[in-house]
């Protein structure tokens, strides 16, 4: 038989950095105590009304054009009917039918095999994003047989980025998925911290033979962590194949990624498919957009959205931005991505380039080897380094103007680390004090062996 083809397609949720939820003024803060971020329209109280938060879909306009999709000047909230206890409603304010960007598509770099210096870049598409609420948390206390509800998150602003099946491996997702997140911290529109639930991954994969139709999907939910992320979508190309192979069939499900086990579970099926019953949503008119083609000359600009304005102040993303460190410093292609990979590393680098005489190939080196080393050794990020750039400058100089040598710098960097205020210099005047010290006293030594001998 030909060799299986698996298929991978995800489906993003981004919470959107604002300090308000989506349609109320509750604020919005990660570990806050349980149900103290909830407003009336939150819990769903009659007679309450949803107001949209500007914010919200600057955020999403901002995010669509960076994904180079094309931004619907009119876009409908739809309700999404389903039940659970963390969402009081009973239903979800989503964009079904007309979403508010479409058509884009997100590049993204992979190694081969797992070497640096080959990269390949390659395209997915990005079918839609649209806005939506959160739900509550649901927090399952198996002591007690019992289930609590924190209505803290429901109603937190969320962008759902959906991506065609342009992927067949878990490697690819994962590369895809820290591109996207990468482009989202830059914009600000989301801080994208997976840890704290701020970016949730849906992978569905299927396997088939070539030339034959898709296979049977499964549906791997929340999963939060890229690393997991390319664990469970290979687990579950693997599981499909065995599964197939030994003669039996794929059930149209969704399932789990146990990561302890490193293995899918099974939630539940999808063979009936949910009726979620979509209407338009009866509070919420159109979602109307400008350009400055369209804005009306008598509009008040900040009473609307203007998609150009909003277009002409993107930053650069990381794609330009490895290529400004490549033409700029002449660091190595791989050496731009584990730059902007690390948070806060690209301008410490930056930093510490413009303060030294030391040429930016050679900074790199102390960058990645050393400093880079040293801070995933002890599980810190770059703005916990107890070595600031101004420090690490100071350091190379002295090694630039040849006064210490490549290993008295490394003893000295040694010292840095320990966060005791010293700087290079002072560090290279004790130890060059120590070594006199220690000079007399060895000269001493020697001195007292030579009187024994002599008397002897």
């Amino acid at each position: 038989l030909a060799p299986w083809v698996p298929v991978v397609g995800l489906e993003i949720h981004a919470q959107i950095s604002s300090n308000s939820k989506l349609f109320s003024g509750s604020q919005v803060q990660f570990a806050a105590p349980p149900n103290s971020l909830v407003s009336f329209f939150d819990a769903s109280l009659p007679g309450t009304l949803p107001v949209l938060n500007r914010r919200c879909v600057e955020a999403a306009v901002m995010t669509g054009l960076a994904l180079n999709c094309s931004i619907n000047k009119k876009s409908l909230f739809d309700r999404k009917h389903y039940f659970y206890a963390d969402l009081p409603a009973g239903y979800q304010i989503t964009q079904q039918r007309v979403p508010i960007a479409v058509n884009g598509s997100l590049s993204y770099s992979l190694c081969i095999d797992n070497k640096m210096s080959q990269m390949v870049t390659k395209t997915v598409r990005i079918k839609q994003i649209q806005l939506e609420q959160d739900s509550g948390k649901s927090l399952h206390d198996d002591t007690r047989n019992q289930t609590l509800v924190d209505l803290n998150r429901a109603g937190v602003g969320l962008m759902e980025v959906v991506m065609e099946p342009d992927m067949c491996c878990g490697e690819e997702a994962a590369a895809a998925v820290r591109e996207l997140q990468l482009i989202l911290q830059t914009l600000g529109s989301s801080q994208a911290v997976m840890a704290e639930g701020q970016l949730r991954v849906d992978a569905n994969v299927s396997v088939h033979h070539p030339g034959e139709p898709y296979g049977v999907r499964t549906e791997v939910k929340n999963i939060n962590s890229i690393r997991f992320l390319a664990k469970a979508i290979d687990y579950e190309i693997q599981r499909q194949i065995e599964e197939l192979e030994n003669g039996g069939t794929i059930l149209n499900e969704t399932r789990a990624f146990d990561s302890k086990l490193g293995c899918t579970i099974s939630m539940r099926d999808k063979e009936g498919k949910q009726d979620y019953r979509f209407m338009p949503e009866p509070n919420l008119p159109p979602l109307i957009l400008y350009d400055a083609k369209s804005l009306p000359a008598n509009m008040n600009h900040q009473q609307v959205i203007n998609i150009d304005w909003i277009h002409e102040r993107l930053p650069d993303l990381p794609s330009v931005k490895r290529e400004k460190l490549v033409e700029q410093y002449g660091v190595l292609p791989e050496h731009s991505f584990t730059l902007l990979n690390e948070d806060g590393l690209a301008e410490f680098f930056e930093n510490v380039v413009k303060q030294t005489q030391m040429k930016p190939k050679k900074v790199i080196g102390w960058i990645l080897q050393d400093l880079l080393s040293y801070l995933k050794q002890h599980s810190l990020t770059v703005k916990e380094s107890p070595v600031s750039p101004s420090l690490l400058a100071d350091l190379l100089n002295l090694l630039e103007k040849k006064e210490i040598s490549s290993t008295a710098a490394k003893q000295v960097l040694a010292e840095l680390w320990k966060g005791e205020g010293k700087t290079p210099l002072e560090i290279v005047k004790e130890q060059k004090l120590q070594l006199l010290e220690d000079q007399k006293e060895l000269e001493q030594i020697c001195q007292a062996v030579i009187d024994r001998q002599e008397n002897e």
